[in-house]
């Protein structure tokens, strides 16, 4: 398996350092600066120091070049997963996500994602459906020249989305009608029902 490929599961963590040298035929200290370069300099930090020659697999510079001219003029404001879809989709983009991303970062067009601590990367669902739900709100320029805000609302347990609709301004009134679209498909929420927001935690029950 090639490196990118391996790092993606390490990230996604669904791999060790340990596993990740096992399927790389390397050492763990040999991983783990691996992926120190890899995070601090992206692709290009994959070549042999010692040589001082660059890896045979490394992306042309005209590509990084179109890429990067591509998410200053156009797609700016898009995550990097959906820039990546959209190159992928419109422009002939054979790069993987990761790639995109870590160049991204490097050159200074993005900031790491600051690292989650043990006791926050795998929180688990809640059990069942109904305990919380959780509401979005995401501003884009869905459609030329107009920005709205796309309000989400979905159930922890399994991702079900009860709810989603566009409106000019995310705000109270919104969640008020999330709460009735909710209730409409399976019924009012229970008192105890968590009711979170990506800025604060209300209530969405009875009484």
């Amino acid at each position: 398996m090639k490196f990118e490929d391996v790092y993606s599961r390490r990230t996604a963590d669904k791999l060790t350092q340990e596993q990740a040298a096992e399927i790389l035929g390397v050492s763990v200290r040999t991983v783990r600066r691996w992926e120190d370069r890899f995070e601090a300099d992206g692709a290009e930090g994959l070549y042999d120091r010692r040589l001082g020659k660059l890896a045979n697999n490394r992306v042309p510079t005209d590509t990084v070049m179109e890429m990067l001219t591509l998410f200053d003029s156009k797609y700016w404001d898009y995550t990097p997963k959906h820039f990546h879809e959209k190159l992928v989709e419109h422009h002939g983009f054979t790069q993987s996500y990761n790639w995109l991303r870590l160049t991204l970062q490097s050159h200074g067009r993005i900031q790491p994602a600051p690292r989650r601590g043990a006791h926050r990367r795998k929180r688990p669902r809640r059990p069942m459906v109904g305990m919380m739900l959780h509401q979005d709100g995401s501003s884009h320029e869905w459609v030329p020249d107009q920005w709205w805000d796309l309000i989400v609302t979905m159930d922890d347990a399994n991702s079900r989305v009860y709810s989603a609709f566009f409106v000019s301004e995310e705000g109270t009134m919104s969640s008020f009608r999330a709460c009735r679209e909710h209730s409409e498909l399976s019924g009012t929420p229970d008192a105890r029902t968590l009711f979170h927001r990506d800025h604060g935690t209300g209530g969405c029950g009875a009484g």
